[in-house]
């Protein structure tokens, strides 16, 4: 976990001053103590609700079980203790569970940490920075749909093996998961080990028969939105301020993400990150459309890439307009697996703006942003044995393709308003 400010360590030593005793249903014994009005400890093996009168706090990892619904009504605000390693905090809904999170735009339901002092009805913390990230674990959400991965079901990261309830993919492309809506995820990304952390919304075998719409990831330590298979849909996503990626792809993901928006933060890196099929099955990708893109940039430098290609990845990429990048940023073809796929035609861009009139060098035209380069290790240097395809020879860039000076494509950022931290922030107000 990155180290936390002065103000970050106060607010956790008030937090700790306002615990209260939550009671089991045997007798009078204490078994753990949490600041809100609801402590969840244990995994949920009915169907149960979340009324909007009250705080629920997750104080470990808690599963929805198979065949059990969990509803979190309008209004709802869960914070996560801030457990480490494989304690991490975190909602998973397990594969055949149904999680029903339907806030509305004048009641959006909040996940974020106990460090926060929000209390339903409030957008905006009272006390905590929106940058501060790695507090809690996040929202898991797992299904059947099919994955493309060594086997037809295996673990989502950020769970440990030892938990089956990680589990997650399967043959039904319409399993339905729930709905996600007006939800706003803030402050997660805890790191339960080397290379192996808690995205803000992480999707695994999601099928298309769930609905995510109207959906908020703020500050992750980790990526913003990443989907490991699976057909779902998604639309209306904000993610800003994440330690990684923004939108994630994997495992052969072949659903639809319309009207999104990312804006980047001092430690973020990819906008988009698309890697391929694991495994055998290739079903032709993924669809991204509709996206607004700012990056961090600092004089010119800064965290933040464009979009990743790799792995052999399939996919549609249009209608997006990138803003504010780094005079490095790039749009790359990691390797000549993706690269085939480009000349293959697998890769379909079009319409997409790059505004770059805030650069005084680097990076300035089309030719410079796109980048074929051959994977070898960090350095991405060609060797003898294996040297670039020439993708953008032989399949040159479309012409929709361009930099330009004022956006002509992106997403709709008007339905944010109320609901959304970055709405009432204001870092949505020049898009």
């Amino acid at each position: 976990m990155k180290k936390l400010n002065l103000l970050l360590l106060l607010s956790l030593l008030a937090s700790l001053m306002l615990f209260t005793s939550c009671e089991d249903d045997d007798d009078d014994v204490t078994t753990t103590v949490c600041p809100g009005d609801v402590c969840v400890t244990e995994n949920i093996t009915s169907d149960e609700t979340w009324t909007s009168d009250n705080v629920y706090v997750l104080q470990n990892r808690v599963v929805v079980e198979s065949g059990v619904t969990l509803t979190i009504e309008p209004g709802v605000i869960v914070k996560g203790e801030a457990g480490q390693g494989t304690n991490a905090t975190a909602l998973i809904i397990a594969r055949g569970a149904t999680i029903m999170a339907e806030g509305t735009a004048s009641e959006p339901i909040i996940f974020t940490s106990v460090s926060d002092e929000i209390q339903p009805g409030q957008i905006e913390s009272p006390n905590l920075d929106a940058s501060f990230n790695g507090l809690w674990g996040g929202l898991i959400i797992l299904g059947n749909a099919p994955i493309s991965a060594d086997a037809q079901a295996v673990q989502i990261e950020g769970i440990p093996p030892a938990d089956q309830n990680g589990l997650y993919g399967g043959t039904n492309a319409d399993d339905n998961s729930g709905v996600i809506k007006y939800v706003s995820i803030r402050h997660g990304g805890t790191n339960i080990g080397e290379g192996n952390e808690i995205n803000g919304l992480t999707l695994g075998g999601v099928g298309r028969g769930t609905t995510i719409e109207y959906v908020e990831v703020v500050a992750n330590q980790d990526d913003g939105i990443e989907c490991f298979g699976g057909t779902v849909n998604i639309s209306n996503a904000l993610v800003w301020f994440q330690g990684d990626d923004a939108y994630d792809m994997d495992q052969d993901y072949t659903g639809t993400i319309d009207n999104f928006i990312y804006i980047g933060g001092p430690d973020s890196d990819h906008g988009m990150e698309f890697d391929g099929p694991e495994g055998s099955q290739d079903n032709g990708g993924f669809t991204l459309t509709n996206g607004t893109l700012i990056g961090w940039n600092d004089e010119g430098t800064g965290g933040g890439e464009y979009i990743d290609f790799r792995d052999g990845v399939s996919c549609v990429v249009e209608n997006c307009y990138f803003a504010n990048f780094s005079e490095s940023s790039d749009v790359e073809l990691d390797n000549n697996s993706v690269a085939q796929k480009w000349i293959d035609g697998d890769i379909e861009v079009r319409n997409l703006a790059f505004n770059v009139s805030h650069l005084s060098g680097g990076n300035m035209t089309i030719e410079d942003i796109w980048q074929e380069k051959v994977d070898e290790g960090e350095e991405d240097d060609p060797t003898d044995d294996e040297m670039p395809l020439d993708a953008f020879g032989q399949r040159p860039i479309p012409a929709s393709v361009q930099v330009v000076s004022t956006p002509n494509f992106g997403a709709d950022a008007s339905v944010f308003n109320g609901w959304s931290l970055g709405a009432v922030l204001g870092n949505l107000d020049n898009l």
